[in-house]
């Protein structure tokens, strides 16, 4: 597929713990990958059931900073900010759609009875930039690891937008490392990659362009049947 995504496995302004600063290193990165001083940034977070306190987060950090809007398939965008549901087609109008996390299972069903898999598809080779954190990263993939059913089980039903599969929170959460590489070995996921919070893997027209990090000891690896490969990862000032 063509286009430029970014997949955080957490990180960004939804955790400000990682990075400690007042804009993250990730969120800045992606706002300059866009070539625009103020960009016109869609946020989605139909993987949280549109909660308000994470339309309040994104708004806080980007209000000043883009032309932010919310898009809210639960019809509970904040009001000044919303990108109304009969308009969708406005998001092929925008420099960044942004994927908040939560439920990955949910988001898929949710947005494919809405139609956004073939219209983000469209924005993405007209230009606009896809990124996402941890639900909002495994969406793009083929395949994922996800807490979506409660115990981290393989979900191999993604979008395709990029090959192969993703478990965000690598070393962040208890068991995200340790099951994601049993699917893998056992072929219940395809070989991926695994992004631990605060680090994000940069994909061109499907291919892994870098790895990049908010923290200066983030790891990324590279997941195939045979274990893990640690990924170079730049550290952002």
């Amino acid at each position: 597929m063509r286009g430029t995504i970014m997949t955080l496995g957490g990180g960004g302004f939804s955790m400000p713990e990682v990075h400690g600063r007042d804009f993250s290193p990730l969120d800045a990165e992606l706002t300059r990958l866009s070539g625009k001083a103020k960009p016109k940034v869609c946020f989605i977070a139909t993987a949280s059931g549109d909660a308000d306190s994470y339309h309040d987060k994104f708004l806080a950090a980007y209000a000043e900073r883009a032309e932010a809007k919310v898009l809210s398939l639960f019809n509970k965008a904040p009001e000044g900010h919303e990108l109304p549901i009969d308009e969708l087609e406005q998001l092929l109008d925008q420099d960044i759609v942004y994927v908040g996390g939560g439920s990955t299972a949910n988001l898929l069903a949710v947005w494919r009875l809405h139609g956004l898999p073939a219209l983000l598809e469209k924005a993405a080779g007209g230009g606009t930039i896809l990124a996402g954190i941890s639900a909002g990263a495994n969406c793009w993939y083929e395949a994922s690891s996800t807490d979506s059913f409660g115990p981290t089980a393989p979900l191999p039903d993604g979008l395709g937008f990029l090959p192969g599969s993703f478990c965000p929170h690598y070393l962040g959460e208890a068991d995200r490392r340790e099951t994601y590489v049993r699917f893998v070995g056992s072929g219940a996921l395809p070989a991926g990659y695994a992004a631990d919070d605060g680090v994000a893997l940069l994909w061109r027209d499907g291919e892994l362009v870098e790895a990049i990090s908010e923290r200066p000891d983030g790891v990324a690896y590279a997941v195939g049947p045979d274990g893990e490969t640690a990924l170079e990862v730049r550290t952002l000032p």
